[in-house]
């Protein structure tokens, strides 16, 4: 059975082999809203809810246009004001995503099935309202040889918006107002 991570775990513990899992305040991350642009000039947005699920537009690049909420996500602590957030998509695409709040750093690491790399088109639309679809062409491949994308990041916009609110990323990228993504802070 998968171990959860609640919000804040109090006591602090040496990390052992016994004992693997450090203290986890999630609290850092958790209800903040982040824009972020990879270095080979791609843009994402981020909303972690909660300590299972993000909800997260793609402003530019391979899959610009895509949109998804209720994404369930593994997320942990590694240190202070370090963050990682995993998960794998209904595309097969996985990703897995470092983030420094403080030093306005992050590093992903995104896993493109063969078919993304092909057809990115094809997902950059509200995802929620294509599963099967979404499915249907993970099933359909091809899958190898995969895409890695590892690339860092510079958070332009890092803001608290407050846990579990599901106006905060309710329109897909096209739908918000010219420069939207581009504010910092």
């Amino acid at each position: 059975m998968r171990r959860r991570h609640p919000m804040t775990v109090s006591g602090a513990h040496e990390t052992t082999v016994q004992n693997p899992v450090p203290p986890q305040d999630l609290s850092g991350v958790v209800g903040h809203r982040f824009i972020y642009t990879y270095a080979n000039g791609w843009q994402y947005e981020m909303y972690v809810k909660n300590a299972t699920t993000i909800d997260y537009r793609i402003h530019s690049g391979l899959v610009g246009g895509r949109w998804v909420k209720d994404q369930h996500v593994d997320l942990v602590q590694l240190d202070d004001d370090d963050y990682k957030i995993s998960w794998n998509e209904p595309t097969g695409t996985s990703v897995s995503v470092n983030v420094l709040p403080g030093k306005r750093r992050l590093h992903g690491v995104i896993f493109f099935p063969r078919w993304v790399e092909e057809h990115g088109r094809r997902t950059a639309l509200y995802q929620n309202d294509h599963l099967d679809e979404m499915r249907t062409y993970r099933d359909e491949g091809p899958t190898y040889p995969i895409y890695v994308v590892p690339e860092f990041a510079k958070i332009t916009l890092f803001e608290f918006v407050g846990p579990d609110d599901e106006t905060v990323i309710s329109a897909s990228p096209v739908e918000l107002p010219q420069g939207w993504s581009d504010r910092s802070n």
